[in-house]
C-alpha cells in the first residue's frame, strides 16, 4: 500500500510494513526488550488488580500496642488507620498513619517504608497526587525495590504530567515484577506513547526533509504497475527534450520541467525532480497533471506528507486528466490517510477509486493491503483476486494474497487451512520463481511454523535475486536469533544490511531492540536515535521514540536502582 511514509510495499524481500510487524510478532511492543516478550508469552498468571489498599491488617482485634514499645505503638496506629481507609475514612487514616511514622524508630526502615507508603494509598484516595509523590519517594528511599511505592509514585507522576519520571519508575517496577503484571505493563505502554507522540511531534515538524535510498524508492514504484509517472520516458519524449531547433524552442519550454524529471528518475538523480516538477507546474505546461502527481509522490517519499496533499488534492479533482492518474492520487492519498490513522478517509479514497478505475488492477491490490491493516482477511482475499483477475501475472499480489490466507488461518488455529496456505505459497514460487516477495513472504510464514531451515534457504533466495536488498540481511539475521541464537550471525547480517544501505531505518531500529536485549542500553539509543532521524512519517518517529525513551529509563533504573532486566 502507497503511504505517506511510504509503506516498504516491498520494504526488503517484499514486506509492507504491517508484514514486517508480523514477523517480529509486534517485537517490543512496549520497548521494555526481550524480558517483556518472553516473559508475557511464557506467564501463566497475572496480577492485574487494582493495588488500592494499604498493608498491614485493618481487623479490630489488631488495632493494639498502646501498652508497648513505640514500635508496637506505631504498628496499632497503623492497624487503626487501615481500619479507616478500609471504611473509607481517609482522612482519620492519614491522621493514624501520620502518628504511626512520628512513633515508629528512624531505624526500623522496613515499617517506616511501610507507613508512608499506606498514607500515600490514602492521599491517592483523595487525589493528592504531590503528597502522594512525597510519601512514596520517603518509602522508596528506605526501601528501593519496594513495587508498591514505586508503582503508586509512577500513577501519581503521571497525574502530575511528569511523564519521564513515570517512566523511570513503571520501568523499575516491570523488572521487579518479572514483565508479569498486566497493570504495570499497561501503564509502561501508554506512556511510552504519550511521549513518543510528544517528541515526534515537535521533531517531526522541524525536520530537515531526507530522500530514501534508491533502493527503497525504486522498490516504491514498484508496487504500481498503472502508474503513468513511473513509467520509462517514451522515445519521442527524450527526442523532444534535446531538441533546440528554434521552431520548436517554446514547446521544449512548456514540456521541459515534467520530462526532465522523468530522466532524472531514470538516471536515480532523485534530489533534483521535485523541483524540475515545480517548474512544469508554475509555467502551466502541458503535463502540469503528472508533474503534479510526480511532486507529491516525492513528498510522501520525503515524508512531507503536508505539502503533498495540495497537489494529491489537485489532481483527484481534475476531471478532465487521466483517469489513471486521479486514481493513483487517490491510492498515494488513501495510503497517506491510513499513515496519519484515519482509516475511514483512507477507505473512501480507495473505493473511489475503484468507481472511478474499476479496470486499475493498483487500486486493488494496494486496497488490498489497507483491508489487512483493518483485520477484514476476507474483503483483502477478494480484492487481490481482482487484481490477479485483471492482472494474472501479478506474482506480488498473488504472494500476499496467500500471506493474508495463512496470517487467518495461523490466528484462527486452523492446521488444515495453514496447510493449504503453506502449499499455496509453494505454488506462487514455482510459477514465480524470479519474484523475490513470494520467497521472502513464504520465509515468514516457514518461521512461523518453525520451519526455520526452510526459511533460511527461502531468505538466500531472495539475495540472491535482490542483493541489495538490506532489509532482508535483517530478516535473516532474525532469523538466526531465532532458529541458532547465534547473536554474531544475527549482527554481522543486520550490519550488512546497514553497510548496503545507510538509510534503512529498520536496520538501525532492530539493531537497538538487539542491544537492548543485550543489556548495551548507550548503544541501543544511539541505534534508535539514527532510525529516528530516518523516520518518514510521524507515527514511525513516534514509535522509535518509544523505544529510545524506553532503553533510557532502563538506564536510569540501573543507576539508581542496580536493576536490569535479563539479556541475551
Amino acid at each position: 500500500m502507497a503511504a505517506s511514509k511510504p509503506v516498504e510495499p516491498q520494504s526488503g524481500g517484499g514486506l509492507p510494513r504491517w508484514q514486517l510487524a508480523l514477523l517480529l510478532g509486534a517485537p517490543v511492543a512496549l520497548g521494555l526488550g526481550a524480558a517483556y516478550l518472553w516473559q508475557r508469552s511464557r506467564a501463566k498468571e497475572k496480577r492485574a488488580g487494582e493495588r488500592k489498599t494499604p498493608e498491614g491488617s485493618a481487623s479490630p482485634e489488631d488495632v493494639t500496642g498502646a501498652d508497648g514499645g513505640p514500635l508496637d505503638r506505631a504498628q496499632g496506629a497503623k492497624n487503626k488507620g487501615n481500619k479507616y481507609f478500609k471504611a473509607g475514612k481517609y482522612e482519620q487514616a492519614i491522621q493514624c498513619y501520620t502518628e504511626a511514622i512520628s512513633l515508629c524508630p528512624k531505624e526500623q526502615k522496613s515499617d517506616l517504608s511501610t507507613f508512608y507508603q499506606n498514607r500515600a494509598a490514602a492521599y491517592e484516595q483523595q487525589a493528592k497526587w504531590t503528597e502522594v509523590v512525597q510519601d512514596c519517594s520517603q518509602a522508596v528511599e528506605m526501601n528501593p525495590r519496594y513495587v508498591k511505592a514505586l508503582f503508586r509514585r509512577a500513577k501519581a507522576l503521571e497525574k502530575l504530567d511528569k511523564k519521564k519520571e513515570c517512566l523511570e519508575d513503571v520501568t523499575a517496577v516491570c523488572i521487579l515484577e518479572a514483565f508479569q503484571n498486566q497493570q504495570s505493563m499497561l501503564l509502561a505502554d501508554k506512556v511510552l506513547k504519550q511521549l513518543g507522540k510528544e517528541k515526534a511531534k515537535e521533531k517531526y515538524k522541524n525536520r530537515e526533509p531526507l530522500m530514501p535510498s534508491p533502493q527503497f524508492i525504486k522498490s516504491y514504484f514498484s508496487s504500481f504497475t498503472d502508474d503513468i509517472i513511473s513509467q520509462p520516458l517514451q522515445k519521442g519524449e527524450k527526442k523532444d527534450e534535446d531538441k533546440d531547433k528554434e521552431g520548436e524552442a517554446a514547446e521544449v519550454t512548456e514540456s521541459s520541467g515534467y520530462l526532465k524529471a522523468k530522466q532524472y528518475m531514470e538516471e536515480e538523480n532523485y534530489d533534483k525532480i521535485i523541483s524540475e516538477c515545480t517548474k512544469e507546474i508554475e509555467s502551466k505546461g502541458r503535463h502540469t497533471a503528472e508533474a503534479l502527481l510526480l511532486r507529491a509522490t516525492f513528498y510522501l517519499l520525503i515524508g512531507n506528507a503536508t505539502a503533498a496533499q495540495p497537489d494529491l488534492d489537485k489532481v483527484i479533482n481534475m476531471q478532465d486528466a487521466n483517469v489513471k492518474l486521479r486514481a493513483n492520487a487517490l491510492i498515494k492519498r488513501g495510503s497517506m490517510y491510513m499513515q496519519q490513522q484515519q482509516p475511514q478517509l483512507s477507505t473512501q479514497d480507495f473505493n473511489m477509486a475503484a468507481e472511478i478505475d474499476p479496470r486499475n488492477a493498483d487500486v486493488y491490490h494496494h486496497r488490498g493491503q489497507l483491508k489487512i491493516l483493518l483485520d477484514q482477511v476476507e474483503e483483502a482475499v477478494a480484492d487481490f483476486d481482482e487484481c490477479i483477475l485483471l492482472r494474472p501475472d501479478s506474482a506480488l499480489a498473488q504472494a500476499q494474497k496467500c500471506f493474508a490466507l495463512y496470517r487467518q488461518a495461523y490466528t484462527g488455529n486452523n492446521p488444515s487451512q495453514v496447510q493449504t496456505a503453506m502449499d499455496g505459497f509453494e505454488d506462487v514460487i514455482r510459477r514465480f520463481p524470479k519474484c523475490a516477495e513470494g520467497y521472502a513472504l513464504y520465509a515468514q510464514a516457514l518461521t512461523d511454523q518453525q520451519q526455520f531451515g526452510k526459511a533460511d534457504e527461502m531468505y538466500d533466495k531472495c539475495i540472491e535475486l535482490e542483493p541489495d536488498n538490506a532489509t532482508t540481511y535483517v530478516h535473516k539475521g532474525l532469523l538466526q536469533l531465532q532458529w541458532k541464537q547465534d547473536l554474531d550471525m544475527g549482527l554481522d547480517l543486520i550490519s550488512k544490511a546497514i553497510e548496503i544501505d545507510n538509510k534503512c531505518d529498520f536496520a538501525y531500529e532492530t539493531m537497538g531492540t538487539i542491544e537492548v536485549q543485550r543489556g548495551n542500553l548507550d548503544k541501543a539509543i544511539d541505534m534508535f536515535n539514527k532510525a529516528i532521524n530516518l523516520a518518514k512519517s510521524e507515527m514511525e518517529m513516534a514509535h522509535l521514540y518509544s523505544l529510545c525513551d524506553a532503553a533510557y529509563a532502563q538506564t536510569e533504573v540501573a543507576r539508581k536502582y542496580g536493576l536490569k532486566p535479563p539479556t541475551l
